[in-house]
């Protein structure tokens, strides 16, 4: 099966981590090599300590000369002695001039130092005449390595993080980049941008993501063009619809005009009203739905929208009482006048429904922290809890309940948070249902 990606990120892998165990062996050896040898300085004292124990050897005062290794190894903290190194050979045998040359009873000053060995080595600086030494333990100040234990931390694990974290930085942008394209180009999709396509964005990338996104497009050319086909049947159906509906209303006038007062026609100038609505309120539940609109393009007082709505409520329920309490303005700086108070006035025109005649609607405004708290209270038969939530859809209805299509809820419901609110319902102790909206403040109301 073809795996680009997957041979890419396999193919990287496996070559960055040979190349990063080599790179730090390689890293760690080089620097453990520079760090093993005695620094230049140190290497110039010990050697002035030898010349002067040589001097003093050659003068012949030993006296002055034990004085002086004893000083030493007091002032350096370590051993020191001057010695002989005459070798003999034994049994008839023979020192090679290899051996005579090349022999030694320490370590010469140059020589690279172990850092592993706990134990400091003992630096031979020999005489002139090859046969005497002055012998030192060398001294921690001068010991080579000191901080080798943290550059070998360094080297293991921070080198190897910082290396690997950038590794894997490049590895998120390579995949994270196409990823990022698709889920802008969702976004745009979503907020109704139906030609928005991704392939195009990725150049010549080939690989599974490029699928991903051939896919992505296919899906929103095919999505895209079902969301606009089903638009125009809308819009189509909703002309059609308006047609006939106009027709017979206009009938029923002519007919009306005429002398006719028939009951017959009073239902059928009902029916048409409710069929006009219930198509309106369709086309507006669809037109949120699909394009999601933020309606925040208006300042309004919400006091005078509410005190406008309930005063038509009360003339067209006038055996019910409304009871208000309201404070003198409610400015909003970000709304619509139109859907906000249709969303209102559904949730008025709900309660008043469902509250009997002699009932009583209470609807209360008040501030509630950064929102208006806008509450409305019947006095119905309430709602049982399962059902709360499912109120707020679309052609819900309650069993029982005749009256409406099961629009006005779901659609002040999309209506309010197209404005920037939110509204739920619970149920009231002893009965009755209370809608509560919450509406977002100015910031300086």
């Amino acid at each position: 099966m073809n795996r680009p990606l997957f041979w890419k990120l396999a193919l990287l892998l496996a070559v960055g981590g040979v190349a990063l165990v080599w790179g730090i062996a390689r890293l760690a050896w080089q620097t453990e090599e520079s760090m093993s040898f005695i620094a230049p300085e140190h290497q110039r004292t010990l050697r002035d300590y030898g010349a002067q124990a040589e001097a003093l050897y050659r003068a012949g005062d030993e006296a002055a000369l034990g004085r002086w290794v004893a000083d030493l190894q007091q002032r350096e903290q370590t051993w020191a002695a001057v010695v002989d190194s005459e070798v003999r050979a034994l049994a008839g045998s023979e020192l090679s001039r290899r051996f005579v040359d090349t022999f030694t009873l320490g370590r010469d000053v140059s020589w690279k130092i172990h850092l592993y060995f706990p134990e400091n080595p003992i630096m031979d600086l020999p005489f002139a005449d090859g046969r005497s030494h002055l012998l030192i333990v060398l001294p921690q100040r001068m010991r080579p390595g000191l901080y080798w234990h943290y550059a070998r931390l360094l080297l293991e694990l921070v080198v190897p993080l910082v290396l690997l974290s950038i590794v894997s930085l490049a590895l998120y942008r390579h995949l994270m980049q196409p990823l990022r394209r698709l889920e802008q180009a969702t976004r745009q999709f979503s907020e109704g941008r139906f030609d928005v396509r991704v392939r195009s964005l990725l150049g010549s990338r080939n690989d599974e993501l490029a699928r991903l996104a051939d896919t992505f497009d296919a899906m929103a050319e095919r999505t895209g063009q079902l969301i606009i086909d089903q638009r125009q049947r809308l819009a189509d159906m909703s002309h059609e619809l308006r047609t006939p509906l106009t027709r017979i209303e206009m009938a029923v006038s002519l007919a009306e005009q005429e002398g006719g007062r028939g009951p017959l026609l009073a239902r059928i100038r009902d029916d048409c009203g409710d069929m006009r609505r219930l198509v309106e309120d369709a086309l507006t539940l669809s037109w949120l739905e699909n394009e999601r609109p933020q309606l925040r393009d208006e300042a309004l007082d919400l006091t005078e929208l509410l005190d406008s709505i309930l005063d038509d409520a009360r003339f067209e329920y006038p055996d019910r009482h409304i009871d208000t309490e309201l404070p003198g303005e409610a400015p909003l700086a970000a709304s619509n006048h139109r859907a906000l108070g249709q969303a209102i006035e559904n949730v008025v025109r709900n309660a008043l429904d469902h509250t009997p005649p002699g009932g009583r609607v209470q609807v209360g405004l008040a501030v509630q922290g950064a929102h208006y708290r806008l509450e409305v209270a019947d006095e119905g038969p309430g709602v049982p809890e399962e059902w709360l939530e499912r109120i707020f859809l679309p052609f819900f209805r309650a069993p029982g309940e005749r009256k409406g299509f099961g629009l006005g809820l779901a659609l002040a419901q999309r209506q309010v948070k197209a404005t920037g609110g939110c509204i739920r319902a619970r149920n009231r102790v002893p009965g009755g249902l209370s809608m509560e909206l919450l509406l977002p403040r100015p910031v300086d109301a």
